[in-house]
């Protein structure tokens, strides 16, 4: 037979010649001792770079103690035992958690068995605490990465649970975990700075529109007394200053605005009084526009630089508007880093003579 179970001992071979002549053979059979191994499990830290994957020497692995053999590593049993898809570097093999097999073989007589090996990735540990923050640029603060860690060294060298004084930038501090250590990155973000975005100013009040930063923003005309509310009442005419700051409390940014003179009422009856409205005053500005319309809402008179910015009651040119009640909208853009647009609005009584 082609395999025959039997203990060590002796078989004997009987051969019957065609021509019946009988001889007869002994066969001893030897029974070469099993390799003795066993199952191991080796623990290593993750990789940082691929936290689910670590780098296993699996030459170090204590399967077996008989002297007079040789490993060969491999990545699955069947691979073990066929001899196929033997890992070359077993000293650095990166692999996730599982299992890898060790082939240890008698030098002597070729006799093998294989140990199961567990490959367990230990995760990195993170602090829970330690977050990215947002600060005026100015101002300083403090990272702290929490208790529990075998050990802190932070980008700043400091070697502490937490570090003080710190401004805008990015930081990373290696907390170690037994014997496995993590990098972790920590920015330090400046506020970003609200945004006047437009200013309408009707008669003597005046609403501020704000859009970036964080709110709830908070509102002031001298940087002294603040207001929730992005409306001022009862504004003085002339040149003025808008302040605006956020919820994180920094340098507010400030606005110069320009609060025309309001005319109400025209008499152009040509005595040099009242005769017209005048807001040549506001020509240094960038993109200004007056226009007038009437109580249906249509523009009856567009003011320029062709006639100084000024009307004095006419429409199309020389005609005399009705007495009555008109509107006027003034636009233009301050001359400030943002061109904060401004929107200036009023009403007005013309009276002429019939």
């Amino acid at each position: 037979p082609t395999a025959y179970p039997s203990p060590a001992g002796s078989v004997f071979v009987k051969i019957i010649t065609p021509q019946g002549c009988v001889s007869t053979s002994q066969i001893t059979l030897n029974i070469y001792p099993t390799v003795t191994v066993n199952d191991a499990e080796i623990r290593s830290c993750f990789i940082e770079s691929n936290p689910a994957t670590a780098t296993f020497n699996l030459t170090g692995v204590p399967v077996t103690t008989q002297a007079g053999t040789t490993k060969k590593y491999y990545p699955s049993l069947t691979d073990a035992m066929n001899g196929t898809n033997e890992i070359i570097n077993p000293i650095t093999y990166v692999a996730p958690t599982g299992v890898a097999y060790i082939k240890v073989i008698n030098t002597s007589n070729g006799c093998f068995s294989v140990a199961k090996v567990t490959l367990t990735v230990i995760p990195p540990v993170y602090s829970t605490i330690l977050k990215d923050k947002t600060i005026c640029m100015t101002d300083k603060t403090t990272l702290d990465a929490g208790p529990g860690f075998k050990s802190y060294e932070w980008s700043t060298g400091a070697v502490t649970q937490s570090i003080s004084n710190v401004g805008v930038g990015i930081y990373w501090v290696k907390l170690k975990t037994g014997e496995c250590t993590v990098t972790q990155k920590v920015t330090v973000y400046p506020s970003e700075h609200p945004v006047v975005s437009s200013i309408d100013i009707s008669e003597a009040k005046v609403t501020v529109y704000v859009n970036g930063g964080t709110p709830p923003y908070q509102y002031s005309m001298d940087n002294i007394i603040w207001q929730d509310s992005n409306v001022f009442t009862n504004v003085v005419r002339g040149e003025a200053k808008i302040f605006v700051k956020d919820a994180y409390n920094c340098e507010p940014i400030e606005i110069n605005i320009t609060v025309p003179n309001l005319i109400n009422v025209i008499t152009p009856n040509g005595d040099g009084i009242n005769d017209m409205i005048d807001y040549s005053a506001l020509s240094n500005k960038k993109n200004l526009e007056i226009a007038i319309f009437d109580r249906y809402g249509s523009k009856i008179f567009q003011a320029d630089k062709t006639n100084g910015y000024k009307w004095n009651g006419t429409s199309r040119g020389s005609r005399n508007v009705p007495t009555g009640n008109y509107w006027y909208s003034i636009s233009w853009n301050e001359n400030n880093d943002t061109n904060t647009p401004i929107q200036f609005s009023g009403w007005i009584v013309v009276k002429n003579r019939d």
